[in-house]
């Protein structure tokens, strides 16, 4: 019988898998927004070191099916965290109408040592902070020198309203909200939901994305578009910083034409990316300048004046960095449920059972 507890004790030594639930995890993450953004500022930091590894990932798609997909992303990350595994998540769009979430994920962390499954944790708040931590990241690395006090969103969905709150947390001097989303009651539901964070910011519905793009210093599209449907950028203001989290949303004449920062180069040009497509029609990287992690430890510059894309896909060590940090949180709060049985008796030790002679597999009667 399967024997579960919930004790204070540390993953080291303790023999069992640690699960993490996803409730488990929101609570133990509130108000923590910096420490994430510092987990996954270590993890750009090791990747552009060389100490990790994120194998290029396919995407798990249905016949006659192009919307719904799953996306395997394995990964190993070194340094202090010293931590593998594998984000398993799904896109599934037609959620949204039914009242559940679009994304879903589960986590699994291995012992870099033996191999065997350390930790099962739910992956959709891990996805959403580190996606937005990232975001946030990158707004600050790419607008330093200049403050932020307007933030524009295309997209109103969950991925975005936590672009929000980290933007938020790391710049308490971002006085206006412009929204846009193709859906008025979604933009709206989300115009409250940024209320409830508090503050007396200005939070407005936005007429058109150009008017995003036009009237604010820093834009988070994170949409469900599977091709580009914004052909130009001419309206943005000098420094501004474009977060494409979405990745398909801008034409490849636009990301040819414009400074692009990504977090990883070979990710980024697959997929049919609107970099992989600008890539594919020019024949070569050349709009590609640098990697956030290059300019975060100094070997390119922020180029100051243009307005700046980040194309971030989503490197599996930000999901192993940020499910690290829960773990350590977990374990000092004693949160979670250790399964003491999950990996079975090593074989040399089983007892099995005789096989009886005359009882062959496959026979009848």
């Amino acid at each position: 019988m399967k024997r579960e507890t919930n004790v204070k004790r540390s993953l080291e030594g303790a023999g069992g898998l640690t699960l993490l639930r996803g409730n488990e995890i929101a609570r133990l993450f509130e108000g923590r927004e910096s420490r994430i953004m510092e987990s996954v500022r270590q993890a750009y930091l090791l990747k552009e070191q060389g100490d990790y590894s994120a194998p290029n990932c396919p995407f798990l798609r249905f016949p006659g099916n192009t919307k719904d997909r799953i996306i395997p992303k394995p990964a190993f990350l070194g340094g202090s965290f010293q931590v593998a595994g594998m984000k398993w998540v799904a896109s599934f769009p037609g959620n949204v109408p039914a009242g559940m979430d679009r994304a879903s994920a589960t986590l699994i962390l291995n012992s870099t040592q033996t191999g065997q499954p350390e930790a099962i944790l739910e992956g959709s708040i891990i996805n959403a902070c580190r996606t937005a931590a990232s975001a946030a990241l990158a707004a600050s690395v790419l607008r330093e020198g200049h403050s932020i006090h307007s933030v524009g969103i295309l997209g109103c969905g969950p991925i975005n309203f936590e672009t929000v709150r980290f933007l938020l947390a790391a710049h308490p001097e971002i006085a206006r909200l412009r929204l846009f989303d193709r859906d008025p009651a979604q933009a709206r539901r989300f115009q409250e939901k940024c209320r409830d964070l508090g503050g007396t910011r200005d939070i407005a519905l936005a007429p058109s994305a150009a008017a995003l793009f036009r009237e604010t210093d820093v834009v988070s599209l994170a949409t469900n578009a599977t091709t580009p449907h914004l052909d130009s950028l001419d309206v943005c203001r000098e420094n501004s910083v474009i977060l494409h989290i979405s990745l398909r949303d801008l034409s490849p004449e636009v990301m040819l034409d414009a400074d692009n920062v990504v977090d990883d180069v070979e990710h980024i040009c697959s997929n049919r990316t609107s970099l992989d497509l600008a890539v594919q029609k020019a024949g070569n990287r050349d709009c590609i300048r640098a990697t956030l992690g290059a300019i975060l430890l100094g070997q390119k510059a922020r180029r100051d004046g243009q307005p700046v894309i980040f194309s971030p896909f989503g490197l599996g060590v930000l999901d192993l960095a940020v499910a690290h940090l829960a773990l350590d949180l977990a374990r000092a709060d004693g949160a979670g449920t250790i399964i003491d049985d999950f990996v079975p008796t090593p074989w040399r030790e089983r007892r099995y059972v005789p096989i009886e002679i005359g009882n062959r597999v496959g026979t009848h009667g």
